[in-house]
């Protein structure tokens, strides 16, 4: 997923003169031919993540196409200030890349995860936020985020993840239906839908038929078409590798009550406190039962199986 953004990019730059690239000493080795080909156009700013995200809306202003790559905690957290008033405030048409969605550096501990993340871009006018889940949809978000005009931010997985969509080209700013159901629906975004899709196969083989819909627009939400599929089903499940409060599932869970949807909705995420436990990433997931075994169960017990 991750190289399959990343390497959109950089095929821009036969065609715009305009693209230039920034890291914060990470990514060592996924812009080497990059830099070999246009060192005019590639700067690594080392550990100083408030003069990155500063630096760059700089060139922006100056009317470069900017692209900012790091993990998420030093795109966003460490740089929050910086990412409000110098891009967000001034609306400027920066690509924020973060690698390292949810609990991707397992096991690397808090410091590193990023369950948090867009809790904090919803408190970010102007930012458009994409949660890609496979390769597919990274592809669609890079040529949508080349032709932005305000400033985006999209969240990466980088654990080699498979393609889940069938088909190659759709509209990125849409729910997309994966597998199609009734009764139930699970909606995803990241990495994490594979875990999503593996349930619905594991339902299957029970006689039960869920849906599973991707979103992998999360700002501007698009909530018309959100309302249309939740009232299409008797059980909502939300599952995202990420605290349960503040992602997706509260801003399903807000659409619900606003439009007095009446499926039930469950959000199936990273509980609301801080990890202590050391697993790996598909440890970590059980742990949580967000595993696709847990997300089964989970479906089955609230059908009472």
């Amino acid at each position: 997923m991750r190289n399959a953004f990343v390497n959109t990019i950089i095929d821009s730059v036969d065609t715009r003169d305009d693209l230039y690239i920034i890291t914060g000493d990470a990514g060592l080795g996924v812009f080497d031919t990059f830099k070999d080909k246009h060192p005019d156009r590639f700067l690594n700013l080392g550990a100083a993540e408030q003069n990155m995200i500063s630096f760059a809306a700089g060139l922006a202003i100056s009317g470069f196409k900017v692209m900012i790559y790091n993990i998420i905690p030093f795109v966003l957290y460490r740089c929050y200030e910086q990412v409000r008033n110098d891009i967000c405030y001034q609306d400027l048409p920066i690509i924020l890349v973060g690698i390292g969605s949810g609990l991707t550096y397992s096991p690397q501990g808090m410091t590193h995860y990023s369950v948090e993340d867009i809790g904090l871009t919803q408190t970010l006018p102007n930012l458009t936020v994409f949660s890609p889940i496979d390769p597919i949809e990274a592809r669609l978000a890079a040529e949508y985020t080349l032709k932005a005009e305000s400033p985006s931010y999209v969240r990466l997985a980088k654990r080699g993840e498979p393609n889940i969509h069938t088909e190659v080209t759709f509209d990125i700013t849409e729910p997309q239906m994966l597998r199609q159901g009734k009764q139930i629906a699970l909606f995803s975004h990241g990495s994490i839908t594979e875990e999503a899709v593996k349930a619905a196969e594991m339902l299957r083989q029970q006689g039960i038929t869920p849906s599973v819909i991707s979103v992998p627009l999360l700002q501007p939400i698009n909530g018309q078409k959100l309302v249309e599929f939740m009232s299409q089903y008797e059980l909502v499940l939300v599952v995202e590798e990420h605290y349960n409060n503040c992602g997706l599932g509260g801003i399903m869970a807000k659409l619900a009550a606003e439009h007095r949807l009446p499926c039930n909705l469950l959000q199936c995420g990273v509980p609301y406190r801080f990890i202590h436990e050391i697993h790996d990433n598909q440890g970590m997931r059980q742990k949580f039962g967000i595993d696709a075994e847990g997300l089964a169960q989970t479906v089955m017990k609230f059908l009472g199986k």
